[in-house]
């Protein structure tokens, strides 16, 4: 009978046939010396250039590497799910395949999970990408850790070390892979960061763009539903459509002045349609926020609350 999976590593691929024999090699010089089970698991993205091929050959040889291969590409964070829902290991690490992230740094994030964190996220303190890639993530930085609460030098480093129950009880869809930290902090798991080595791209060319950074604002805002509101939807909701309402109650009571105390007509004024829409809108809000807080009381949401009290020991 085998010995039970330690850790798991996880690593997304898109087109990186390059890069994939180095990988492989690389891991297994970094974990042999470890004295910990483990298997690589390489979840190919919708590739085209061959590295599927690579992945079975390097399965057949070591049966330690196993893959899981898209239908087609759907992003990061589904291949991060699809591998999470496969992974046998207590602790789970995340790397991208394209070298950029060492492997050699694994066992110190290993390290830092016996220390007792739950996630040890990587900081690329000397990143080594171009300018035009270095200021918009610095600013990306910043901004998710004012909104998010947890401010770490570096939210999207691929490089990750967890325990495995982190990733698969934070959502994976869209681009929310950047805000695994956030969110896993928002549940109370202990969210550390680590300074770790970073290396230019060799092989291959990046698959990211500008646009990243408008997708994931726009996933910002889901994060902050999750974690601010997941559990509270009608404060959300609510709260809006009181400052929906107060407005409209304003420019209605202005009006009404107007009608009141002057000889001027007020019925074809744009503002009072508005005012108008701004009511209508308020209690709307207000409705979606009562209805969301009933769905969540019928549904029994309890997740949230099985994390914090995990670690209640004794009688008491």
């Amino acid at each position: 009978m085998s010995a039970p999976i330690e850790v798991s590593l996880l690593a997304p691929a898109k087109d990186e046939a390059d890069s994939l024999p180095e990988l492989f090699a690389q891991v297994r010089a970094a974990m042999d010396g470890q004295h910990r089970t483990w298997e690589l698991i390489v979840v190919d993205d919708g590739s085209t250039d061959g590295s599927w091929r690579l992945v079975e050959e390097q399965a057949r040889h070591d049966p330690r590497v196993r893959g899981i291969r898209l239908r087609r590409n759907f992003g990061k964070a589904a291949a991060l799910a699809a591998g999470v829902a496969e992974v046998r290991g207590a602790l789970l690490v995340t790397m991208d395949a394209d070298l950029q992230d060492d492997p050699a740094e694994i066992p110190r994030l290993l390290d830092e999970l016996d220390r007792g964190a739950d996630l040890v996220s990587g900081h690329k303190a000397q990143r080594k990408d171009p300018l035009g890639k270095r200021l918009p993530s610095k600013v990306f930085n910043r901004f998710t850790g004012l909104i998010t609460g947890l401010r770490l030098s570096d939210h999207n480093c691929g490089l990750k070390a967890a325990r495995t129950e982190v990733y698969r009880r934070v959502p994976l869809y869209g681009e929310l892979h950047r805000y695994i930290p956030a969110l896993a902090h928002q549940l109370g798991y202990r969210v550390r960061e680590l300074a770790v080595h970073h290396r230019p791209r060799v092989h291959g060319r990046s698959h990211y763009g500008l646009e990243r950074y408008v997708r994931g604002a726009l996933d910002l805002l889901t994060v902050v539903a999750l974690t601010r509101y997941g559990r509270r939807p009608a404060h959300l909701f609510g709260g809006l459509g009181l400052l929906s309402g107060t407005l409209g109650t304003l420019i209605l009571l202005y009006l009404t002045g107007v009608w009141v105390f002057t000889a001027q007509s007020i019925g074809t004024r744009p503002l009072l349609t508005l005012g108008i829409l701004l009511e209508v809108l308020a209690a709307q809000l207000i409705s979606v926020g009562l209805l969301a807080e009933l769905v969540l009381h019928r549904t029994g949401r309890t997740d949230d609350v099985a994390v914090l009290i995990t670690e209640q020991t004794g009688d008491g």
